[in-house]
């Protein structure tokens, strides 16, 4: 097989292929016996059908329909390889040459937009400077810290103030449409946060200055995906029965021993401080991969094809939807809650996928400049990573992969995810200050 590669446009090329005698001959066997296995003839078995019955019985055409899909699904991708290119969407097929296929092969031409490359392959990667970010731990955070510890052995009293944001309530909750009981509505002795917004918002607004023996009564509209009557309006009725308050313990060594295994409240600060050093630290790294990859796609600059951002784009507004679905609500009521519009949601995301492919085309130059690879050991690792999130056998998850067509999105994973270790390994890291990182002063200044 020859491909012989045209550019006929930024991003759009036009591959003509041809295929030998002897490469198409296995293609037009495979397409006989299909078709043959399709019809039934008396005397023979399926699939062993004669060529020339078979051409009585449903035509050469339909023989050279079932050649051309068979043979283009076998040589398109192959005349990708040949050039290394990744197409954006179907190509569309041309100049098929289906005179005398077995005896001098036969040519197709394929007209599609890829992926753009070159202009990335003369990127600068090496030596990028990013600021890593301060990594100190301030007292008041350990105070913070050790504020939310003292939540989680918070104990419940009952308070004689009215409820507010934070206090909990205990009460009858009854949703009736039509004075007809939903039960997924309604609960007895439910306590209830004011101000979560685990039921409606309403619930929160009429829970607020309320005291023990209160009866609410209003209208609210459940959240899409509440059971049966998700969407509808509903009539809510609210006897409350106590207002209560969280009770935090006291901060001291008896505290340490209960909440750790601490004897004193200085090691178990220790302890916090410590910890969140190792959050900040962490963070901090990947702050520095983040600012790393910005810097690397600030250094290239090319005319993305928008069919190639328009597809990123509906994929990523997809899957918020699909998200959502799974929640059990939907992409406009994501939207309202978040106070944001359909379109700078599709504006917001239209940059995403525009940053996304950046990254993408400039990591994968990255890769094919230095020759990275995808080792066996490597993708089994990730099939294995996927099965652990998924509760599947990786043999299990290797064949969906495969079937699905996205065992090359994981390897391209991998794949981006060396190159930017890669980069990030050669790039200058220095403090916020523009010194060294950790906070020491740059070179030839005063600490």
């Amino acid at each position: 097989m020859n491909a012989q590669l045209e550019e006929l446009e930024k991003h759009r090329v036009k591959l003509t292929v041809d295929v030998t005698p002897d490469e198409a001959k296995p293609i037009m066997a495979i397409a006989y016996k299909h078709v043959g296995e399709s019809i039934s003839v008396p005397g023979f078995r399926k699939g062993k059908i004669p060529r020339k019955i078979v051409e009585a019985q449903v035509g050469k055409g339909a023989v050279m329909q079932e050649f051309v899909e068979h043979a283009l699904a076998e040589f398109y991708p192959q005349a990708l390889r040949e050039h290394d290119l990744a197409p954006i969407g179907d190509p569309e097929f041309d100049d098929l040459d289906l005179s005398d296929v077995e005896g001098a092969g036969f040519r197709f031409s394929a007209t599609v937009d890829i992926r753009p490359r070159q202009a990335f392959e003369e990127a600068d990667y090496k030596g990028l400077r990013v600021e890593r970010p301060e990594a100190r731990i301030a007292e008041y955070e350990v105070d913070e810290q050790m504020d939310r510890l003292r939540e989680r052995f918070a104990e419940l009293e009952s308070v004689g103030h009215p409820a507010r944001r934070g206090d909990f309530v205990v009460a009858d909750l009854r949703a009736t449409i039509h004075d007809e009981e939903i039960p997924e509505a309604t609960s007895i002795d439910e306590l209830y946060e004011v101000g979560s917004g685990a039921v409606v918002p309403e619930l929160d607004e009429e829970l607020e200055g309320k005291r023990r023996g209160d009866i609410l009564k209003f209208n609210a509209r459940l959240p899409e995906g509440a059971g049966e009557h998700g969407g509808e309006e509903v009539s809510i009725q609210v006897l409350v029965k106590d207002v209560k308050a969280k009770k935090l313990p006291a901060l001291d060594d008896e505290f340490a021993k209960t909440a750790s295994e601490f004897d004193t409240l200085d090691e178990l600060r220790d302890d916090v401080r410590e910890k969140l050093g190792m959050l900040k630290s962490a963070a901090a790294d990947a702050a520095i991969r983040d600012r790393t990859l910005q810097a690397l796609i600030e250094r290239v600059d090319v005319e993305l094809p928008g069919r190639l951002v328009d597809q990123e784009t509906e994929s990523r507004v997809a899957s918020t939807r699909r998200r959502a679905q799974e929640q059990g609500t939907s992409l406009d009521d994501v939207l309202r809650s978040s106070g944001v519009d359909e379109l700078q949601f599709r504006s917001d995301a239209r940059a995403h996928a525009v940053r996304a492919i950046r990254a993408d085309l400039a990591l994968e130059a990255v890769a094919r400049r230095e020759g990275l690879e995808v080792t066996k050991e490597e993708l089994e690792g990730a099939i294995a990573e996927i099965a652990r999130g998924t509760g599947k056998e990786p043999k299990e998850v290797a064949r969906l992969l495969q079937a699905s067509g996205q065992m090359t999105s994981v390897a391209g994973d991998i794949i981006r995810t060396k190159a930017l270790d890669l980069v990030v390994e050669h790039s200058e890291v220095v403090g916020e200050d523009g010194g060294a990182p950790g906070g020491e002063p740059p070179e030839g200044e005063e600490p």
